[in-house]
């Protein structure tokens, strides 16, 4: 089957890499796409050869050629945006963060379940190759017992101190209440978590940050490193940030047996070299830049989900899961104290 997509958001994210790369999968058909100016959302449309161009939320999603929605909107609307969506009986997937309040993402989870609806969260770095196949080696057993797992993601420009001030359609991404009380940790820290977790099969229990921010004279962090512990015992860090230039964005994994090294492939693109080294294993795997494939994958993975009525590789419950830690390390950096995680059942 063809899957008809509607794509909420016109702003630069769906321009330079989503929608680029959607239009690479296979029974894929992007029919329509919202944002609140007409202007905006047509010469959208024009640029990407997209038919039907709204300015109205409600009016895509009565559009009968939509059958799934990709939300690429700001952070604090996700939640509205995808009940409203599975109201309309339209499939979603969903950008990262999905919310920014655990009520909203438990109610996103509750309203796809109740109508019947996919929902799918904006985690592509569980569709690259090296990531996968790390997974694979993990759940092996061949790396042994896992006693440390390290991941950073952070990008910055020589001789800038503090990022700029975004100004226009992108004002958004400086607004404490828009972002949801955090921002390299929204940006790019929650692809990290949500990865970190996907690597070790095992749910995130407890936190301990340290930020530059989450104070009221700056509620916006730009970096922060995040100390946390699975809920098999395995420890593990976080650095995310966006005051680091030069940074090579790895993860590491130390067992018993040997390490794993993913180097320079937590990025927005497919990129990198995957490093294993165990008692039973050695391997070394490079991969070309490529910044469309991982949102492709991710795309003919969701398009298979509804084929199949299967749950999607990135679920709702996994993009909750986040949201809880997400929580739970702004609490941390603001209070100075490690938090603890108690799972919740929607």
């Amino acid at each position: 089957m063809t899957v008809g997509w509607g794509i909420i958001s016109a702003g630069n994210h769906p321009d330079r890499k989503v929608v680029p790369g959607m239009k690479t999968a296979a029974d894929t058909d992007i029919v329509a796409v919202y944002s609140r100016s007409m202007d905006t959302t047509q010469e959208f449309a024009r640029r990407h050869d997209i038919p039907n161009a709204y300015d109205s939320l409600d009016a895509l999603l009565r559009d009968p050629r939509v059958d799934a929605v990709f939300i690429a909107s700001p952070n604090h609307v996700h939640a509205a945006q995808a009940i409203a969506a599975a109201k309309a009986g339209k499939h979603v997937l969903v950008e990262k963060p999905m919310a920014t309040k655990l009520q909203d993402a438990s109610d996103m989870v509750r309203a796809c379940r109740d109508n019947g609806v996919k929902l799918g969260v904006g985690f592509q770095l569980r569709f690259h190759p090296g990531h996968i196949k790390a997974r694979e080696v993990i759940e092996s057993g061949s790396l042994g017992v896992i006693s440390m797992i390290q991941g950073q993601w952070c990008l910055g420009r020589r001789g800038v101190v503090d990022p700029p001030v975004r100004t226009g359609r992108s004002a958004w991404w400086d607004d404490p209440t828009m972002m949801g009380g955090a921002s390299t940790l929204m940006g790019t820290g929650v692809h990290v978590m949500d990865f970190l977790q996907f690597l070790m099969g095992e749910p995130i229990v407890e936190v301990a940050a340290i930020t530059d921010g989450q104070t009221e004279e700056r509620p916006l962090e730009q970096a922060a490193a995040v100390a946390l512990r699975f809920k098999n015992g395995t420890i593990g860090t976080i650095v995310a940030g966006r005051r680091m230039p030069d940074t090579e964005n790895d993860a590491m994994v130390y067992g018993s047996n040997g390490k794993i090294a993913l180097r320079g492939t937590l990025w927005e693109a497919q990129t990198g070299k995957l490093e294993i080294a165990t008692e039973s294993q050695e391997l070394s795997e490079s991969y070309e830049e490529d910044l469309l494939t991982l949102y492709r994958l991710q795309t003919e993975a969701f398009n298979r989900a509804i084929e199949n009525d299967e749950v999607f590789h990135a679920s709702g419950e996994d993009g909750l899961s986040t949201v809880q830690v997400t929580l739970a390390i702004i609490e941390s950096a603001a209070t100075g104290r490690a938090v603890r995680i108690d799972p919740i059942t929607v």
